[in-house]
């Protein structure tokens, strides 16, 4: 066949896969839902996920007044990120298949790094659990925490990861390794010899060799009303109908608010609104601690699209008290929101497994129009679950001797849950 792989080079691309396999850091901590690729492609590569549901319980056995309507919500997920890497050799550079090598190492690697920061990105831009640390990293009591506020908001407590930069996890192996310093003492001499941190609080944590910086807030003397009628006050819906009848499913993750004005405001930023805290998912009890939110875009000079919405139950619909994620103890019309992202920094994502999920996706390449292809399809780092393919293609010019190779993989991700995933950052004034 024209152009057909040799033995040699379905070798080494096995052997890439291997190591690709072993680059999915992120991967492996979260989930991966496989689609029908023919279906995606006729749906615009878009299907619904479902969110967990949250079932009300009520006292006595007399039941007759409590049967509401259940509502179901989903978050639209995307197979819609698209990443290649081409390159091109001679025919006199042909002669060193090490140098071959080399470079499928290379563009390997930066797919793997793609990907990681893909996953990355939609953890630490749209995660709403907000922990601001005043100091750097000091080990067990900034994983604590975290887990204090998993724990307030009912959170599930398995499959917990926290990604920390290199700074910051060094930061935590430097102080296990000061404080349990012993002779013998296992976490003592991994935190001293390997700077190792591992699991710290039911969080595992990984160590980054790349990090998303944000950039202070600079918005001031902004404020909101937390009034029922002030217009800020969120009904979650499964679906809406538009003008001609057609209903959709309706994403509820996100809230346009209206404020007095977002001057300096920026996406990313984290607040918190006076008098507005948080509740236990499930209980719906007052945690007493405030409520923290991030802003996903600024939309005009007085709406800005904030996550999670305000879910407050004000007004007592059966999808608001299934919802609710926090309470107004004293209602205003200028409430007022403070800013905690008050210094630059590296932004720290933790989340819970099953909120980030990854969607493989297949790019259908011809064989038969002098392309020659190879597809490997890597398990997810240290389980037996298909994860993302790696296709590899090639083709030869005749006029110049020049053999084009690219490698490419598709795929999307999606933060189910912002509320049980968030960022920490160190060094907040």
């Amino acid at each position: 066949m024209a152009n057909a792989f040799s033995k040699e080079e379905r070798v080494a691309f096995e052997e890439l896969g291997e190591k690709f396999e072993d680059a999915l850091v992120m991967l492996a901590n979260t989930s991966v839902y496989r689609t029908d690729q023919t279906m995606m492609a006729r749906a615009n590569d878009t299907i619904s996920r479902p969110m967990p549901y949250i079932i009300p319980s009520y006292d006595g056995t007399d039941q007759t007044n409590n049967f509401n309507d259940v509502v179901q919500l989903t978050v639209p997920a995307q197979i819609n990120i698209s990443k290649g890497s081409p390159w091109v050799m001679t025919a006199q550079d042909l002669r060193d298949a090490l140098q071959e090598k080399r470079l499928g190492d290379a563009a390997m690697q930066r797919l793997a790094t793609d990907i990681n920061l893909a996953i990355l990105g939609v953890a630490c831009n749209q995660g709403t659990v907000f922990i601001k640390r005043t100091g750097a990293a000091s080990g067990f009591d900034d994983v604590a925490a975290i887990d204090t506020a998993f724990n307030e908001q009912g959170v599930p407590q398995n499959g917990r990861y926290l990604a920390l930069s290199s700074r910051d996890y060094n930061n935590m192996a430097s102080n296990l390794a000061a404080t349990t310093r012993s002779f013998g003492d296992k976490i003592s001499n991994e935190a001293l010899r390997r700077a190792y941190v591992g699991n710290v609080a039911s969080f595992e944590t990984f160590k980054l060799d790349y990090g998303i910086r944000k950039a202070a807030a600079l918005g001031s003397a902004i404020t909101i009303s937390t009034l029922p009628a002030g217009g800020n006050v969120y009904v979650p819906l499964a679906t809406s109908a538009a003008a001609t009848g057609q209903a959709s499913n309706v994403d509820n993750r996100f809230q346009r608010v209206t404020v007095n004005s977002t001057t300096n405001v920026a996406a990313g930023d984290a607040f918190t609104i006076a008098n507005v805290n948080a509740v236990h998912h499930i209980t719906k009890g007052d945690t007493g601690q405030l409520k923290t939110f991030r802003v996903i875009s600024v939309d005009s000079a007085t709406t800005m699209t904030i996550s999670p919405p305000l879910i407050t139950n004000q007004g007592g619909s059966p999808a608001e008290r299934q919802y609710q994620n926090c309470v107004v103890t004293a209602t205003s019309g200028t409430a007022s929101i403070v800013f905690l992202n008050t210094a630059p920094g590296v932004m720290n994502p933790f989340w819970v497994k099953d909120a980030i999920e990854v969607l493989p996706g297949r790019l259908e390449m011809p064989t038969d129009a002098g392309l020659a292809v190879e597809r490997l399809t890597v398990n997810v780092p240290g389980k037996t679950i298909k994860g993302v393919e790696l296709v590899m293609s090639k083709s030869a010019d005749i006029n110049t001797l020049k053999t084009k190779y690219r490698l490419d993989v598709l795929f999307g991700v999606v933060n189910k849950q912002p509320q049980m995933s968030g960022i920490m950052m160190f060094s907040q004034l």
